[in-house]
């Protein structure tokens, strides 16, 4: 059974993580969990003229000081110190709060997109890493620092399924976390179009389509069959991460669903469409 008992919450001060506390707190509340602030600073970086003063010990000591201050403070109201535990590290922040996640075993990683002055195309890139590098579920918004998260309903998940070999442990974990949260679910099949410069007659591309969407509907059955899911069923043609976004966005889904390749690296997670999902859909992304 998926449980979430433990939701770690990387914060960096800036307005998009002002802006997820409540979306945060909310997602806690619903899962009975607890939730750890995480903050991750340079410890080494300083100006030129600091080191010339000063020894390194001493600025990095003070450094280290002000950044626990600030991180003891930051929230204080919505995530109280004694009930919500603040961990300050140094060093890469991805590599990081990575490492943290998998050494401590969270089982929820809640960061919002930080795209800055490209929003349209990055995803910034701490975020970016961490999606590629975690072990457990991350779940992400949009842009925080620009629109803040919808209040979260719970009442519609969509789930994103494809016809690999990995598509029955998503499907397992959408549905398990679906029925805790009291959630309707609906499972999204894309059968991507013919290229527009196939030479395929009309009525035999009505055909392969049909065909397909048979195909995809006895995959689908054998899918929730293995996993005891019921979800209603939603299969389209077109562009996959199109037809998604736009799926997500019928249904006025509080949660999109997708799998990310139990690889990370080159060849793993930076294949699939993660990060344009997560930046381009009109509600949090849950990367399993």
């Amino acid at each position: 059974m998926t449980t979430i008992q433990n939701i770690l919450f990387p914060v960096d001060f800036s307005p998009s993580c002002v802006a997820m506390a409540a979306y945060v707190k909310r997602a806690a509340a619903i899962f009975s969990a607890k939730v750890t602030l995480v903050h991750v600073f340079d410890l080494y970086s300083h100006d030129a003229f600091q080191l010339y003063v000063r020894p390194l010990s001493e600025v990095a000591e003070e450094r280290q000081d002000l950044a626990r201050e600030r991180l003891d403070s930051f929230l204080k109201s919505e995530f109280p110190l004694g009930q919500a535990p603040r961990k300050l590290l140094s060093g890469d922040a991805a590599k990081q709060i990575v490492q943290l996640a998998r050494t401590d075993k969270f089982d929820l990683i809640i960061m919002p997109t930080h795209a800055r002055f490209f929003r349209g195309n990055l995803l910034g890139s701490t975020t970016a890493k961490v999606l590629n590098d975690a072990d457990c579920p991350v779940l992400t918004t949009q842009h925080a620092e620009t629109t803040s998260p919808r209040h979260l309903e719970h009442r519609e998940w969509a789930c994103a399924i494809g016809s690999d070999t990995d598509s029955e442990r998503v499907l397992r974990y959408a549905s398990q976390a679906a029925e805790a949260v009291h959630a309707n679910l609906t499972l999204v099949h894309v059968i991507p179009a013919s290229g527009p410069d196939l030479p395929v007659e009309l009525d035999l591309e009505e055909r392969l389509q049909s065909a397909k969407r048979e195909a995809s509907s006895r995959l689908i059955e054998e899918l929730q069959s293995a996993t005891g899911s019921h979800a209603v069923v939603s299969i389209a043609i077109g562009p996959i991460k199109e037809m998604l976004t736009e799926e997500a966005r019928r249904l006025r889904a509080d949660v999109l669903v997708i799998g990310r390749s139990p690889r990370s690296g080159a060849l793993g997670r930076l294949r699939d469409l993660s990060y344009a999902l997560a930046r381009d859909a009109p509600c949090p992304v849950l990367s399993v």
